[in-house]
């Protein structure tokens, strides 16, 4: 018999560190794999050390040169973010194909981010918080027909201004292609490294992780492939309020990091003989009016394992077969232990390669693994930001936690959820990927249940500074991912208060 809960009641863990002030120092990275560049090879960037006291060669939304403080010489590029934007500043610079790239930089700031687009193979990111100056070095092989890259520097979201100075791309140069147009606005890159390189990007699959067709605040709901005293559900009895519906759960099987899918026989009986042909035309049917169903991985009794490169191409080649066999869009991760950021984040890169722009992956960590950007579960999330969603992290089962601003809130509260929604949003996920992810009822967890009320406020105070509770964020993030909820079918036994509370009130916010 499955579990009766979707997780297993956990101590109270009372963490006396302030959760944002970890910082990653990231200088010094290995490079990417291929023949180095050769000492004769020019530095490619314009302008690169700012000494023409002018922006010249660069876009830049909210940049300007400034001579207060510099890296070497008079002076260094200064961008300020805003609440919308990153304030990023691109340089496009023509290279050569199949050809090898050192990139770097020397910058100073909260969550400065280094990396190039448009490679044509894997477009690297790395990314810092200092308080003084730090380089970011990574680097890059290009793709058989690339001509161009586009290099960008940026910080984050409502964070201070930060600096940059002695940027320099070294490797065989190109025809000179024309600048690229002004960018005011750009998410972060970040990607999956590999295990012998902690700060590389690994492939985009799209250019957001968002696919197309979902709204600006998503609802997401765990639909329960088994009984377990919660109302029993078709996929088709799912209420249109919820956006992404995550099937629960995928089987693991004796190949390491392989996947497999049983529609439970006890629930389809339960359901007077739900088939799998059904099930496959009632997943149709949600994503023909607009919805994603994806497949959740792991749970409480999650035993799939991703540890090397074996288990990575095994996991990505049955997850991609399930997509395939059950018209999945894609794939949640839902591992309560043994997650590893690298290989697990190279298997799915790779899945995302062989999905295309329409996959989709969510996330529903556990309070402690995202209590800081150090823990291995933070890592895979800024890891495949690239391809990545939503993380609606389970703000349920828990007990107390410390909050963005250090101080310790209890589940089951606004400032539960503004508190530690606030440590996701400045460690450097975007705002349109952090999601609240609560129970439905006080049935469907042990402990941290909020009234949908609570969940509405809590996403007004996010977005824009009202309704709040004791603890106020200093800054608002208009594009708060959504929320989430186990389950659909512990909501349908409530009377749906999810779907039509939270769900209403998600799709009103502007």
């Amino acid at each position: 018999m499955p579990p009766a809960r979707h997780r297993r009641p956990r101590a109270v863990h009372t963490l006396l560190a302030g959760a944002c002030a970890v910082a990653l120092g990231l200088s010094g990275l290995a490079l990417a794999t291929g023949t180095g560049a050769q000492a004769a090879d020019p530095d490619l960037i314009t302008n690169g050390g700012f000494e023409t006291g002018t922006l010249s060669g660069w876009s830049c939304g909210n940049g300007a040169v400034q001579s207060a403080t510099a890296h070497s010489g008079r002076y260094a590029l200064q961008s300020t973010p805003g609440s919308g934007d990153t304030g990023e500043c691109t340089q496009t610079v023509a290279v050569q194909p199949s050809s090898t790239y050192t990139l770097s930089s020397w910058v100073q700031g909260s969550y400065v981010y280094l990396g190039a687009r448009g490679t044509g193979g894997t477009d690297p990111g790395t990314w810092t918080n200092s308080t003084g100056w730090a380089q970011l070095s990574t680097g890059f092989t290009t793709g058989p027909g690339t001509t161009s890259v586009t290099v960008y520097l940026h910080g984050w979201y409502g964070q201070p201004a930060f600096l940059a100075d002695d940027v320099s791309l070294i490797g065989p140069g190109g025809p000179q292609p024309s600048q690229s147009p002004t960018s005011t606005t750009s998410p972060s890159p970040t990607g999956s490294p590999s295990p012998t390189d902690t700060g590389t990007a690994s492939p985009t699959a799209t250019s957001t992780g968002k696919p197309p067709g979902l709204p600006k605040h998503i609802l997401t709901g765990y639909w329960q492939n088994f009984d377990n005293g919660a109302t029993v559900q078709r996929i088709s009895d799912v209420p249109a309020a919820y956006d992404i519906i995550a099937v629960s759960f995928a089987d693991a099987t004796t190949t390491p990091g392989g996947l497999g899918f049983t529609l439970d026989p006890a629930l389809s009986s339960r359901l007077g003989g739900y088939t799998d042909a059904q099930f496959k035309a009632d997943i149709a049917a949600k994503r023909a009016a607009g919805k994603k169903v994806v497949l959740s991985v792991g749970g409480q009794n999650g035993t799939v394992s991703v540890s090397d490169p074996t288990s990575a191409a095994n996991f990505a080649s049955t997850a991609w077969a399930l997509m395939q066999g059950y018209g999945f869009d894609g794939i949640d991760i839902d591992l309560e232990n043994g997650v590893n950021a690298a290989y697990l984040g190279q298997a799915l890169h790779s899945l995302a390669a062989k999905s295309g722009s329409g996959f989709v992956l969510t996330m529903a960590p556990q309070t402690i693994d995202m209590q800081s950007t150090g823990m291995e579960y933070f890592k895979l999330a800024l890891n495949v930001k690239d391809i990545l969603t939503i993380v609606n992290m389970q703000y349920y089962n828990s007990g107390a936690m410390n909050g963005c601003d250090g101080n310790v809130y209890s589940q089951g509260t606004e400032d539960f959820l503004t508190g530690l929604a606030c440590i996701q949003l400045k460690g450097g996920l975007r705002p349109d990927q952090v999601g609240l992810g609560v129970p439905a009822s006080t049935s469907a967890a042990g402990g941290g249940y909020v009234s949908p009320s609570v969940v509405d406020n809590a996403l007004d105070c996010l977005a824009t500074g009202t309704n709040c509770g004791s603890y106020k964020p200093d800054t608002t993030w208009p594009g708060i991912g959504g929320a989430m909820t186990w389950s659909t079918n512990w909501d349908a036994k409530a009377g749906n208060p999810v779907a039509g509370t939270i769900g209403a009130h998600l799709h009103a916010m502007p």
